[in-house]
């Protein structure tokens, strides 16, 4: 593969010249043009055909929202979103990547972002995962209504724990997983999702639209039981304690030297030190890197069960295929599987 060819559409001068020299820094990274609003990206994408565009949301003329159908409907380019850290611009991000935008960078002040310099890495790395990515066409999920639930999930106690570690092209992966679980499933789900604060609260609010089973962001003390998803905060690592007798949540900045935070490996690593290893089920799906890889295969030795992705369905194939070459896995399957997979080994119907 030759150098990554990147089209850079943004209204804000100062962005487009931040991004663009971020960009060319990178060896492997060619910016073949910019655009100034979401019309002429759509122009410009058609003409030059680049491999990933960088797309801003709000925009004049057109906005990234319909700017992304354009792109992905008449080009092959993978669509990176730039967003702000707003709940408003959260909710947008999340129609984008369920209109086939592979990943977001969450700018950290605002539309014209002055820091935008610190999230060069970032930036770089997931233009270069959205190059190698598959994105694959999708219906919408029919969110559930919310009397189809069950009783509060707090009344219930908790018979297997299932933890998912996700990272890019998460959000659409669990929607493949979530809404095709019972409410009476008898295990609590841990989420952990590489994702900026705000983002993961409003990406459980969405998921608790589609799903049977009840799911919020955790929070400090929350009990873990059956029937309820809680998903790690962005900025914290989500661990466990024992208050009780019951499974409680525990939010920490700490460790602080990690890649991510949250953590899969943290997380994975604090429940199978608490909770029978034996009762516990560890899938990682798609996203780039390894974490979680080594607690997979920590949990497999300590007789958990585990499941990895397959390439087959995986956005990016890099965490799950870490996992699997270590002998992490003793599942390999895709994403639409994992449902009844889950099912047939904790006894849900």
């Amino acid at each position: 593969m030759g150098n990554i060819r990147v089209l850079i559409v943004d209204d804000s001068a100062f962005m487009r010249r931040a991004l663009k020299q971020i960009l060319a820094e990178a060896p492997d990274i060619e910016v073949v043009d910019v655009a100034r609003d979401g019309l002429e990206g759509v122009e410009k994408a058609v003409v030059l055909q680049p491999d990933v565009v960088t797309l801003d949301i709000n925009m004049p003329r057109m906005d990234g929202l319909t700017a992304l159908h354009y792109i992905t409907s008449k080009t092959r380019a993978k669509v990176v979103m730039i967003s702000s850290l707003t709940q408003e611009d959260a909710l947008i991000t999340f129609e984008a990547l369920e209109l086939g935008a592979v990943d977001f960078v969450a700018k950290p002040d605002g539309t014209i972002s002055l820091g935008i310099s610190k999230l060069a890495e970032e930036i770089v790395r997931k233009v270069r995962a959205a190059a190698r990515a598959r994105v694959r066409k999708r219906s919408p999920v029919r969110r559930n209504l919310q009397r189809e639930k069950l009783a509060p999930a707090s009344a219930q106690g908790l018979d297997w724990v299932v933890m998912i570690g996700v990272s890019t092209g998460g959000p659409r992966t669990l929607e493949d997983i979530l809404p095709h679980l019972p409410g009476e499933l008898p295990a609590g789900l841990v989420i952990v999702q590489h994702m900026p604060p705000r983002f993961t609260s409003s990406l459980a609010q969405r998921l608790n639209q589609y799903s049977r089973l009840h799911v919020c962001e955790a929070q400090e003390g929350m009990r873990l039981s059956n029937g309820l998803a809680v998903i790690a905060p962005g900025g914290y690592h989500l661990l466990f304690r024992r208050h009780g007798g019951a499974l409680v949540c525990h939010l920490s900045l700490k460790p602080e030297d990690t890649d991510f935070r949250p953590s899969v490996d943290i997380t994975l690593r604090s429940l199978i030190d608490i909770f029978d290893p034996r009762r516990t089920i560890g899938i990682l799906l798609t996203g780039m890197g390894d974490d979680g890889a080594d607690a997979m295969v920590e949990l497999r030795k300590r007789g958990g069960w585990t499941i990895a992705e397959s390439e087959e369905t995986a956005v990016v194939w890099g965490m799950p295929r870490a996992a699997i070459e270590r002998g992490g896995a003793d599942v390999v399957a895709p994403s639409y599987r994992i449902p009844n997979i889950i099912c047939q080994k904790v006894g849900g119907r």
